[in-house]
């Protein structure tokens, strides 16, 4: 009997800990790549490659390789290696996770990773957007192992059959990636990009120009402040648009003219996101198809211009 109290109170135990409480941790079942940063990818904590077991938790992951406590009960991460949740001035800064570049519906302590995963803990001021839905900075994820065990197809929908698009199409085939043939959406005159969306079965990667995007019910959203689109950068105008980038509180860092360029992912609801490749223009759309690579590692959204490299959004 008091063998029996002993279990019990160890199972009750393991609960509520934050990581490693188990009867046996299982066999290896692969390995997952953990990265913490603070402040939107800005500054980069901990990257670090760690092998999972059956009885692994993205909080026991997480717990092995940094300083961790939690609240409530052990569910969710208060700290990491000191950097606490916080709220100063009216604004608050609170630890989020991704797997895949999604962020998880799940918490940290029920979430179990799977081979390949790419798990990335981000400090962040979330009083300008409490949703961020999904980034690009776990390149070459979510194309590869897609998020809680679905793996998604990938179809490239273009403008036209451009430079950008083809651009696109190789820097995903580099990775190997598997995409359906590309599908161009022809453009004359005025006319926009535009297309009754029913049903999405895989990740959209959408390339062109704002002007012609910019009635596509999944894209749209990217004219939206960041609370609306969880990107910090939106476009403001159709016909000769601008690329409006964002800081950490969502208020305006400055503006692209001719050349801009953007790279973002949204998940409106609980699908597949759609990656959108898109510009001021075909030079600017062209400059944000080559950004795709290891360049937005980290990275929530990557915008450019000309004359410069990538750069992060929000911007400091």
């Amino acid at each position: 009997m008091r063998f029996a109290r002993g279990l019990a109170a160890a199972l009750v135990l393991c609960t509520t800990a934050a990581a490693g409480c188990g009867l046996g941790g299982g066999e290896d079942e692969g390995e997952v790549e953990l990265t913490v940063t603070r402040d939107y990818g800005g500054e980069l904590m901990h990257q670090t490659s760690d092998s999972i077991r059956e009885s692994d938790t993205v909080m026991r992951v997480l717990d092995r390789n940094a300083d961790l406590t939690t609240r409530y009960g052990g569910g969710f991460v208060q700290s990491i290696d000191g950097l606490a949740g916080s709220t100063s001035g009216g604004r608050r800064s609170d630890w989020f996770f991704y797997v895949n570049g999604i962020e998880s519906p799940t918490g940290s302590a029920e979430y179990d990773p799977s081979d390949g995963d790419r798990i990335w803990w981000d400090y962040r001021d979330w009083t300008a957007a409490m949703r961020a839905p999904a980034v690009v900075g776990s390149w070459p994820e979510p194309f590869m192992s897609g998020f809680q065990g679905t793996h998604w197809s990938t179809t490239v929908e273009c403008e036209a059959r451009s430079e950008a698009c083809r651009t696109v199409e190789d820097r995903l085939n580099s990775a190997r990636i598997a995409t359906m043939p590309p599908t161009v959406v022809e453009r004359s005159g005025d006319q926009t990009f535009s297309r009754e969306i029913t049903r999405i079965d895989g990740i959209r990667v959408v390339v062109g120009r704002w002007a012609s995007l910019a009635t596509d019910p999944l894209v749209d959203v990217l004219a939206e402040p960041p609370s609306e689109s969880g990107v910090f950068a939106r476009f403001v105008g159709t016909r000769r648009p601008l690329l409006e980038v964002l800081n950490q509180e969502g208020q305006p860092a400055g503006s692209i003219g001719k050349g801009g360029g953007l790279i973002a992912a949204l998940r409106p609801g609980d699908g597949p996101p759609t990656w959108v490749v898109t510009g001021t223009d075909a030079k600017g759309v062209a400059a944000a198809a080559n950004l795709i690579g290891d360049q937005l590692r980290n990275h929530y959204a990557v915008a450019t211009q000309p004359g410069a490299g990538p750069i992060g959004v929000p911007v400091p």
